[in-house]
């Protein structure tokens, strides 16, 4: 167990993953030790008033979460789409409506190559059918995103992914000609 910036262990407390769409958001969180994963609450993606994202928040506070990461989707070369960029501005406003409710928190950018598919295959091997799978399928992804980031913190002892840092204009983020694009 490391400590972090306030003396606090970093392996100890509540995590929150999110799974990024342009409809949905998909939850995930984990227990105190962070050792497992749960697929949370599905989300509509509120892009204008980003009411998803406030839920979101009130759900870290609540919950005393220590890090919100956020899915970072990547080709498989490792590049940088439209999608990646949707989830960069999310978790920028993100951290800042978090760093305004719970300061001790962090939003961070992680890895989620394919994480949508192996939720998909999931899902089949489950025995979901295909029609219920769009209810959850943000969810479970959302489970994976933090299953990975808390084994890699756990081989690190240290949070991993990418800070996000807490400077976007919240009230410029709330009008649709900026948050709607």
């Amino acid at each position: 167990m490391s400590e972090d910036s306030r003396g606090e262990s970093v392996r100890h407390g509540v995590r929150l993953g999110i799974d990024v769409g342009t409809v949905r958001v998909g939850v995930a969180v984990c227990d105190p030790d962070g050792i497992l994963a749960t697929p949370w609450k599905t989300l509509s993606r509120d892009q204008k008033k980003n009411s998803d994202l406030k839920l979101i928040v009130k759900e870290a506070v609540a919950r005393e979460a220590k890090i919100v990461y956020v899915g970072l989707p990547q080709t498989l070369r490792g590049t940088e789409s439209a999608s990646a960029e949707l989830a960069r501005d999310l978790a920028g406003i993100l951290a800042e409506l978090l760093s305004e409710a719970a300061p001790n928190s962090e939003v961070r950018l992680i890895d989620e190559r394919l994480s949508s598919v192996s939720a998909h295959q999931q899902l089949r091997a489950a025995g979901v059918p295909g029609r219920e799978q769009r209810k959850v399928v943000d969810q479970v992804a959302a489970a994976g995103i933090l299953q990975h980031a808390l084994e890699m913190e756990k081989s690190a002892s240290n949070p991993v992914g990418e800070l996000v840092p807490a400077h976007v204009d919240v009230a410029k983020a709330e009008r649709p000609d900026v948050a709607g694009r």
